[in-house]
This record gives structure tokens, C-alpha cells and sequence, in this order.
């Protein structure tokens, strides 16, 4: 038998898969054929950006005519790249990694990367295990519940069913000042059925006074929009869905304010003073001012974003401080806290965050958006720090989504199940129990759209709001849906439904996708099936932290495993036009979701585009 000579991914050459603690042992075992007359080796070690150093590989057991080289070290909290060099009769040689996770001779691959957290991070347990919905407030429900104080510029759409506006202007109506009236006490009302979907978490984006429906220009941080209620509301809306097993977190918008803010007063809405308006105020030092259009920083050059400095002191006390923003929302009944645009937000105004966050309740939520791999990500020439212990406690999960909608649209089951296996090897524990799994949010176009149109002509935004499905389009990406869904909400992580998504709401990205709830007009059939992939999750813990075992990744077949300790259920899905089969090796035989196969098959057989989930 021939072996490659390392695998990270493989416990016989790294019996610890993924992450490590700091201070845990790390054993690395490089086989190499006793044909290499091998002298002597190591393995090569960075500290990311640092200088690399050796640690010497001692001889140890045969098997045939290959030896085991190993080496054991601890390591501090950290990022670290590494790979291996060794000598011999014939010369210096090195094993390096392939685009995979195995290792071949040569000099000319890559290094392997492992994580090193803090030793005492934990994520809040009761995260884990659940399902996250997450809501954009206007557009889910409308109580009718009279508010005061509401701005006389805003635009109120009375058609609930209408799309959202996407001109710049429209007499009284501009982009982002169309308002349908979704709010606080709204969400309170569907509680019931939120629970009957098995959510354990509901997800607010901005509900602090702002100027426009989506909310991420702050006006001011320390109120809630009049058009969304008020405190009492929101401590209603946290105490009854806490009495449904439900918490809930909100979005926070720290890298910038609005230019129409208490904070900047750009237009004088808040009276003469403001950072814009007056060189004395005291948030002035919050922003960067120069001689270039607009006259002051802006976030990715957005005249109504003024940026902020998270680093300056008075801003970060403001938000973090003992009688901040931050203990005042939780000090209201909130759980937790999600990070817009974490990844530019400074390692130091994160930290302060934790700290904040974490002496107020121990077991808030800390969830950032970042993109890409977190554990490695660079953001302005430097390399972040968000899953080591100090800052988030997990991310939005964007590399699972555009694996999982890739997958169904062009079958690449080796591309998911590659994507899946380096986010766990890279990501602490700890944080891939708590990965925010969407395949949609208030960013992307709507899961149905995504796939059908996926590939195809987008089109400007006047193509984008006229575009409609014809029936099969429509059906077939619904199809598409469920086995995007059922991925999600079985990989490892907490699925997060985009509020509509189960009621087959279509729509491009902003502001087609955030259109309102169809209330009487849902999907029945795909309400049905999430409830139903609500109760499978609810029901089996192996969803909670069980451990992910791939089995077959081909040809539009995507075969794993969910184990906890006895507890193991087999996940498989096929999105080919031809039927798919595999061995059942796993000898698992009652179906609790999807096609009715026979008891105990020895091949399980999926028809075009089917599912299973056996035990």
C-alpha cells in the first residue's frame, strides 16, 4: 500500500483534526518510504508573519517499508503555518500541501495552516443546537399599533404587497425612505409562529433611530426607531419569546454613523451643533475631516456613512463604556450583539467589545460578519484576529452559503465538501458549533432567485425589478431550495432562516430581497417543509456538536455522517437529473426525513434531486 507521505485531515499522521488550544500537545507524524534513506527531519513552523523555526521529526514505527517520523509541541495562541523538510542520501528534500489537505514531495506546494486559540474561549452553549431567523423590522409585520414622533419626511407605503422602491427619487419617495410599517410589536405577534418554525434565536437588523428603512446610518444609538416602537416594546418582545425558548440579538453599526445624526447633523435635524456643523461638539473627534469631496471620511466613500475612528477613545467608551450603548441595549432583555462589517472594526475596539459584552452576561452572543475564512483573514494589510478568544465568539458563515448554492446549481459536491472540511479544520470548536449558516440575508438575493438565475444576466436594477419566474422556473429552484435548506440546517453550525425565505419570497439583492412577508400568501408546501426540518434538528443532538464525517462527494452526490458518541445520522443529497446510489457501509436503515427507501438497504438509491436523512 502506498501512503502520502502527510494528510492534515487524516488522524493517523494528526490524531487532533483542526484547531488546537494553546498549551495543548500537537503530535505531527510524516510517513516517508525507507527507499528515501532518510538521515534526518523536521518540521518547519511559522508564526504567521514571524520567522520560521525547526523542530526535529524523532524516527518511530514502521509499517511495510514506510517509517513514522514524529514530533510533539505546544504552541501559543496564534496562527501558524507549517510544513516539512528532510534530509537524506539523495540530498534535502520538503513535503509540502497540494490544493487539498494532502502532502507531496516537492518544493513548490503550499504550507498547511493551524489555528491556536485561547485556552479559556467558550461560545455561549445555548447557541449551538438551534435556529437563528433573522428579521429586517419593517418588512415582517405590521402590528397597527400607533407610534409617535414620526418623522414627516418619511415615505409610508400602504401597500404591504408592494415591492420596494429602487429609483434614487420618486417625488416624495427616495431610495431607502420607502417604509411599510413592520415593527417591535409586530415580531411580538408572530411569536407563535416563529416557534412553530423551531427557532431558538431571532436576529434584528438596526432597530436605533436612522433615517432610512434599512437602519445602518445611526442617528442615534441610544434610541429605537419611532416607527419600530419603543423600549417597553422591545423589553416585551424579549421577555415573551425568552418564555418561548427564544432570545434575541441585534445589529450593531459601529464603524460608522449617519451624516443625518444626532453625532454629525450634517442638515441641522437635531439643531445648530454636530460634528459637521460645529468644530467645538464634542463627537467631532470621532470623525476624520479633510479637504476632499464629501470634506470628511466616509465609509467606502458614502457621503451619508461618515466614518468613525473606533480606536479614539471617547467613541469606544461611548459604545463599550460602563453606561454605553452596548449594556444599555442588553440591559433591555437583548442576548446578544451581531457585528456589521467586523472586519472593519479594529482588533482593539473588539477586544473592549468581548470585555464589555461578556461581564454584563457571560452567555451573550458575539457574531461578526466577515466573508470570507475568518480564521485567516487579512483586512487592510493586516491579519485579524476574530475567532482566537479575545473578540467574536463565531461569523456569518458566507464560504458554507456559496458552497451549498453552488452545489445545487452546478453539482459540485467536491467544491462543498472541500469548503465544509477547511472551515472546520481552520475554526475553533467553539465557534463552529455557533456559525451563523445562511444561504441568504438582507445583502444577497433571495435563495430562489440565486438559483435560478444563477450564472445568468442580472441585469440593471429596472431588468431587476421586472424579472418574475415563469411556474417551472419558479418550481425547479424551489426544488433546488429544499436541498440548499436541508444542508444547511444538518452541516455543522446554526442554520439562520432570511425572514421569507420559507414562504418562497423571490427578489435580486437591495432592496428586491427585502421585500415583506407574504402573510396569506406564503409557500404552504415549503412553510411545511422548514417546519419539518425544524422538528428533525430539535429532535437529535448529533445537530449540536456532533462530529461531521464525509463519506461521497461526486457527481452531484453529497454523502455524510453527523455523529455523537452512538448517536449518528447519514445525510445524503443528489442533484443530478440521473439516479444516485452508494454503499450503506454505515448500516443505517430508518429514514426520519425525505425519500421512503427500504429498511436497512445495503445500497441506498436517490432518485434525481432527492434526499434522505437516515439513522
Amino acid at each position: 500500500m502506498n501512503y502520502y507521505p502527510f494528510d492534515s485531515r487524516n488522524k493517523l499522521y494528526k490524531p487532533h483534526f483542526g484547531a488546537i488550544k494553546a498549551g495543548e500537545t500537537l503530535l505531527l507524524r510524516v510517513i516517508l518510504h525507507n527507499d528515501a534513506k532518510v538521515t534526518s527531519a523536521f518540521a518547519l513552523i511559522e508564526e504567521d508573519g514571524k520567522n520560521t523555526f525547526e523542530v526535529k521529526l524523532e524516527p518511530k514505527e514502521s509499517i511495510g517499508d514506510y517509517r513514522f517520523y514524529d514530533a510533539k509541541l505546544k504552541l501559543e495562541t496564534g496562527l501558524y503555518w507549517y510544513c516539512f523538510r528532510y534530509e537524506s542520501d539523495y540530498g534535502e528534500f520538503f513535503v509540502t500541501k497540494t490544493e487539498s489537505s494532502l502532502g507531496i514531495v516537492s518544493r513548490d506546494g503550499g504550507k498547511w495552516q493551524q489555528t491556536v486559540y485561547e485556552k479559556d474561549f467558550t461560545a455561549p452553549k445555548n447557541v449551538s443546537g438551534g435556529i437563528i431567523y433573522q428579521i429586517f423590522p419593517d418588512r415582517f409585520y405590521k402590528s397597527g399599533k400607533e407610534h409617535k414622533n414620526i418623522p414627516n419626511d418619511r415615505y409610508i407605503c400602504e401597500n404591504w404587497g408592494k415591492q420596494p422602491e429602487y429609483r434614487q427619487d420618486n417625488g416624495k419617495c427616495s431610495l431607502g425612505n420607502d417604509y411599510y410599517g413592520g415593527d417591535l410589536a409586530g415580531i411580538t405577534e408572530k411569536l407563535p409562529y416563529l416557534h412553530k418554525l423551531g427557532v431558538s434565536m431571532i436576529y434584528l437588523n438596526p432597530i436605533c433611530e436612522a433615517h432610512s428603512n434599512h437602519r445602518y446610518n445611526t442617528a442615534d444609538y441610544m434610541k429605537i426607531d419611532s416607527m419600530l416602537g419603543d423600549e417597553n416594546d422591545l423589553k416585551e418582545l424579549c421577555k415573551k419569546a425568552k418564555k418561548l425558548g427564544i432570545s434575541v440579538i441585534l445589529d450593531g453599526v459601529f464603524s460608522h454613523t449617519g451624516d443625518d445624526s444626532i453625532y454629525f447633523n450634517k442638515y441641522k435635524r437635531y439643531g445648530e451643533s454636530g460634528a459637521y456643523n460645529d468644530p467645538f461638539c464634542p463627537y467631532r473627534k470621532w470623525y476624520t475631516f479633510c479637504d476632499e469631496y464629501p470634506g470628511y471620511k466616509a465609509w467606502w466613500g458614502v457621503p451619508s456613512l461618515p466614518e468613525v475612528n473606533e480606536e479614539n477613545e471617547e467613541f469606544s467608551e461611548y459604545i463599550t463604556g460602563e453606561n454605553g450603548v452596548i449594556r444599555k441595549w442588553l440591559s433591555l432583555g437583548i442576548s446578544g450583539i451581531r457585528l456589521d462589517v467586523a472586519d472593519e472594526l479594529p482588533d482593539g475596539f473588539l477586544e473592549k467589545l468581548r470585555k464589555c459584552v461578556k461581564s454584563y452576561n457571560k452567555n451573550a452572543f458575539i457574531l461578526g460578519e466577515v466573508w470570507e475564512d475568518a480564521s485567516n483573514k487579512i483586512s487592510y494589510g493586516k491579519r485579524r484576529k476574530f475567532l482566537l478568544g479575545n473578540q467574536l465568539d463565531s461569523v456569518m458563515n458566507y464560504p458554507f452559503a456559496n458552497a451549498i448554492t453552488d452545489y445545487v446549481c452546478n453539482r459540485s459536491s467536491k467544491n462543498l465538501q472541500n469548503t465544509v472540511m477547511d472551515i472546520l479544520e481552520n475554526y475553533p470548536r467553539e465557534s463552529i458549533t455557533t456559525l451563523m449558516n445562511h444561504i441568504g440575508t438582507h445583502d444577497t438575493p433571495r435563495i430562489i432567485t440565486a438559483i435560478a438565475n444563477y450564472g445568468k444576466f442580472s441585469g440593471d436594477r429596472k431588468y431587476q425589478s421586472e424579472y418574475t419566474l415563469w411556474d417551472f422556473e419558479y418550481n425547479f429552484a424551489v426544488l433546488r431550495q429544499k436541498i440548499a435548506c436541508l444542508i444547511q440546517f444538518t452541516l455543522p453550525g446554526v442554520p439562520s432562516v432570511y425572514y421569507g425565505d420559507e414562504a418562497g419570497l423571490t427578489g435580486f439583492g437591495d432592496p428586491f430581497c427585502r421585500g415583506t412577508y407574504p402573510w396569506g400568501k406564503e409557500n404552504t408546501d415549503l412553510v411545511s417543509y422548514y417546519e419539518a426540518l425544524g422538528n428533525l434538528r430539535r429532535t437529535n443532538d448529533v445537530f449540536c456538536d456532533g462530529d461531521f464525517i464525509p463519506l461521497k462527494a461526486e457527481d452531484g452526490l453529497f454523502v455524510f455522517l453527523r455523529q455523537k458518541g452512538e448517536n449518528r445520522l447519514l445525510i445524503a443529497t443528489n442533484v443530478s437529473e440521473n439516479e444516485a446510489e452508494f454503499s450503506n457501509c454505515q448500516n443505517v436503515g430508518t429514514v426520519l426525513f425525505g425519500e421512503n427507501i427500504s429498511e436497512n438497504p445495503k445500497t441506498v438509491k436517490l432518485k434525481p434531486y432527492g434526499y434522505v436523512v437516515m439513522r
